[in-house]
């Protein structure tokens, strides 16, 4: 039986659109809800208390709208709120995010890995423990990016600012000889058109928004819980000032649509 339930999908601010491009992409039978906490952002400097109240309230509201399955589509909520959320709602599929560390790890020439990341991720014991699996064979560097969620958040992918601020958070790591950055918050894959310029041809960016759609499709079908049918639309919602999310929705997105305005 295909299941018409929404998929409940949810991040700080803007920067969960880059995954759900991928699970539209993956899965376009599949009705989806969008919440993006505006009014929050950003989470990467909260306390983890903090951020988990955050995450159970938009929980909360996505399974009031029907929600199947809740996709953390942002690693710093991932860090401190999955866990939580996993032990609120068993039964529930959950997919959430993770810094690319495996794939990173197993990419690099260099033996150098970078990570672009928020502090709230890179200070989180899920990060320390991604290293210690992953990364004993490999050197990796860190790099908070305090400032650089809030450019992507007007839609500033491109600017003057945006580009001192990304430049002052490689040039470190290419100094250092990393031949691998992984982009550790759904913010930053927005900005690899951006990256390209700024770092040599041979440098990889990984981000991990295409493998939460993969994991997040194996879910819902082994669980009898796929979509079927024409391709769905998708319900868009903001914490935040709903006229600044629709400015920057056809930067982010692709489109002009509806937002509707989330008070919880």
């Amino acid at each position: 039986m295909a299941d018409a339930a929404p998929i409940g999908v949810f991040d700080s601010g803007v920067g969960g659109l880059s995954v759900l491009h991928e699970i539209r992409a993956r899965l376009p039978h599949e009705s989806l809800i969008y919440l993006a906490d505006c009014g929050h952002v950003p989470y990467g400097e909260k306390t983890p208390e903090y951020i988990r109240a955050r995450c159970r309230a938009i929980a909360e509201f996505l399974l009031t709208r029907g929600a199947k399955a809740l996709v953390l589509a942002c690693n710093t909520a991932t860090a401190a709120a999955a866990a939580d959320l996993r032990e609120l709602y068993p039964q529930l599929p959950i997919v959430a995010m993770e810094p690319a560390v495996k794939p990173a790890a197993e990419a690099t020439r260099s033996g150098v890995v970078g990570v672009l990341a928020t502090t709230g991720t890179l200070k989180s014991a899920r990060f320390a423990a991604l290293l210690d699996r992953f990364a004993s064979d490999v050197r990796v560097i860190t790099q908070p990016c305090p400032g650089l969620v809030e450019r992507i958040e007007l839609g500033d992918l491109n600017g003057p600012q945006t580009r001192e601020l990304l430049r002052g958070y490689v040039a470190p790591l290419l100094a250092e000889g990393c031949d691998t950055l992984i982009l550790g918050c759904t913010h930053y894959p927005f900005l690899r058109p951006l990256l390209r310029e700024l770092v040599p041809a041979d440098v990889s960016l990984i981000d991990t928004g295409a493998a939460v759609a993969r994991q997040l499709e194996r879910l819902l079908q082994a669980r009898g819980m796929l979509g079927e049918g024409a391709a769905k639309k998708t319900e868009l919602w903001t914490s935040g000032a709903v006229e600044g999310l629709e400015r920057v929705l056809p930067v982010l997105w692709g489109t002009e649509e509806p937002v509707s305005f989330f008070p919880g």
